[in-house]
């Protein structure tokens, strides 16, 4: 193997390098270390400047997209806003239709009731820090007034189903055929010849006549009952009762249910009554009620009951 040497001028000699190739490895080893350092740190260094001015613009880019973003919500929820205010004057209009008492502005304002809106935005301490609270306060009060709204169209919608049942209920045809006699009111018993209150009206109807149901109900009483002779009572639901007496015969049961316009008994002379004819009653809460009042055959509900 060669030997190097090198000129030592302090001992004006020349000097053998021992190990010289291992010493040269190192050298080596330490400049390729160093290089890598400096070309991967030159490299990082480099890159890590250009991604930050790229995340930068894209941060930029993004909030300005945010920004745009809550202007649109911003408006559609103060256009939203309007239409809900709008909307509870509908609302009023609905509970007039189905017979409710329309809400006060203070009833509507104590029904929406105070924002739970949380001020949890200053950390942002700049011009969209105002919109993001406008929007979020514009977000808390039309879901407080589309709940309430909610709740006033469930009442509206209970209610209509109640006036449904309710407009089935109502006695308001004439119970049977024939020319009116006697009406409501302070009269000279035919018989007793007392003056006494006469609780309803009468038809005259030749024995066996059709007798009809003047609402839907339930039947709560057939039978004899004194002057009134062979009767039959319907119990209407919300308070009223019509009764049809002085029948030949009654076509119903009690606990039976009848629809308006079905046949339920026949004209008679039963009872303390002067010839066939048809005493019919109507009460809401126990009190008697002029029948007349309930009529409306000049819309030919009578004529649709002839058909059964």
């Amino acid at each position: 193997m060669k030997k190097l040497y090198y000129f030592s001028k302090a001992k004006l000699q020349f000097i053998e390098i021992k190990n010289y190739k291992t010493k040269l490895a190192s050298y080596f080893t330490a400049a390729v270390v160093t290089a890598s350092i400096l070309i991967f740190g030159g490299y990082f260094l480099i890159s890590s400047i250009t991604n930050s001015q790229q995340h930068f613009w894209s941060l930029r880019e993004e909030n300005s997209t945010l920004k745009e973003s809550l202007d649109r919500m911003t408006a559609q929820f103060a256009t939203l806003n309007t239409e809900l205010d709008s909307l509870s004057k509908v609302n009023n209009q609905l509970r007039l239709a189905a017979n409710l008492q329309p809400l006060t502005k203070d009833e509507y304002s104590v029904g929406i009731g105070g924002g739970s809106f949380d001020n949890s935005v200053d950390f942002l301490n700049n011009p969209s820090e105002e919109k993001l609270k406008q929007v979020l306060s514009y977000v808390d009060e039309v879901s407080r007034k589309v709940a309430f709204e909610k709740e006033q169209y469930n009442e509206i919608s209970s209610k209509l189903k109640e006036n449904q049942e309710l407009y089935k209920a109502i006695p308001a045809i004439k119970p049977c055929k024939g020319e009116e006699t006697d009406g409501f009111g302070m009269r000279m018993h035919p018989i007793l010849h007392i003056r006494r209150m006469h609780d309803g009206v009468d038809f005259m109807a030749d024995v066996g006549s059709s007798v009809y149901a003047t609402g839907d109900g339930v039947v709560d009483f057939v039978g004899y009952r004194g002057g009134y002779g062979l009767a039959v009572e319907i119990d209407h639901g919300f308070g009223y009762v019509t009764v049809y007496a002085h029948l030949s015969k009654a076509l119903v049961k009690e606990n039976q249910k009848v629809k308006r316009g079905q046949e339920i008994a026949e004209t008679g002379n039963t009872g303390l009554s002067t010839g066939p004819h048809l005493h019919y009653e109507v009460h809401h809460n126990g009190v008697a009620l002029n029948p007349e009042g309930f009529f409306f055959g000049n819309f030919g509900l009578f004529e649709l009951t002839s058909k059964n």
